[in-house]
This record gives structure tokens, C-alpha cells and sequence, in this order.
């Protein structure tokens, strides 16, 4: 959820990886300055998500990162089964508002797939072989 408080600008985006990768939070800044935000001025919260010592990825899964910037590999960890890694999803979206000029960048200090009395979890339902995962929704409004 981003907003520029003084401009009356606000601004939704889900960025799973597959939007973040693909562009979903420039484009979100981008449509914000548009309507009059200003960059600096933007306070952006990272929603409640899943965590990186909970979100192991396959061995083919940081190259996608790896061919947008080479820096990105500071968002890999190896993961305990050979091959795969354990990827820092709000790290991402963090660095990549901060890099756009986004003012300020406020994680959620928390991980869904583990705090199952908090929220729910795809990832953690499908890995426990449940059908049933639940849905989670964020939301921004203004005040006039």
C-alpha cells in the first residue's frame, strides 16, 4: 500500500514475485506521480507476507531475478536441500521501491507461511497437502 498523504495520492499493488518481477510497483509509482505524488513524499507498507526462512525456491528460480540485476543475489540464501534457495521476498519489493525514490519503505516484520494464528497461507496449506487456504485482503482509502 503506498501513499502521498499531501498530494491525496494513493496506491495498491500485489507484489507477489511474479508482479514484482514484472514491473507491477514501477508502474504503481509511475501512475502515482502521474496523479500528482511526489516520489520522496510516497510512504509505502510492505503487507503481511511470507518470510525468507520460510520461502525455499527451486534451482532455476534465481535466474529470473539474476537477468533483471546481478545485485539481486543478495536476495538468495542457500536452502538446506542442494540446489535450492531460500528467497527474501520483502527484501525485493524494499529495495526496488527504495531504487524508484519511494520516501519510505515500512516491511511487515512477519511471516505468514509460520504465523498460521495470524494468517493464512497458500504456500502453507498446499505443503501440508490442505485444499482450504483462506484469503487475505489489504486495503487504502482516503479521507475527504
Amino acid at each position: 500500500l503506498l501513499a502521498d498523504g499531501a498530494a491525496g495520492v494513493i496506491g495498491a499493488a500485489h507484489a507477489g514475485w511474479k508482479g514484482a518481477l514484472a514491473g507491477v510497483l514501477e508502474n504503481t509509482v509511475a501512475k502515482m506521480v502521474e496523479l500528482g505524488a511526489d516520489k520522496a513524499r510516497i510512504v509505502a507498507g510492505i503487507g503481511p507476507c511470507i518470510a525468507q526462512r520460510s520461502y525455499e525456491v527451486g534451482p532455476d528460480f534465481p535466474a529470473l531475478f539474476l537477468a533483471e540485476d546481478i545485485d539481486n543475489e543478495r536476495f538468495f540464501s542457500p536452502s538446506r536441500r542442494d540446489g535450492h534457495h531460500m528467497f527474501d521476498l520483502p527484501g525485493y519489493v524494499a529495495r526496488k521501491l527504495a531504487r524508484l525514490g519511494v520516501g519510505e519503505v515500512m516491511p511487515t516484520p512477519c511471516d505468514t507461511a509460520r504465523e498460521d494464528n495470524r494468517f493464512f497461507s497458500y504456500r502453507r496449506a498446499t505443503l501440508a497437502g490442505e485444499t482450504a487456504y483462506g484469503r487475505m485482503v489489504s486495503a487504502i482509502a482516503l479521507e475527504r
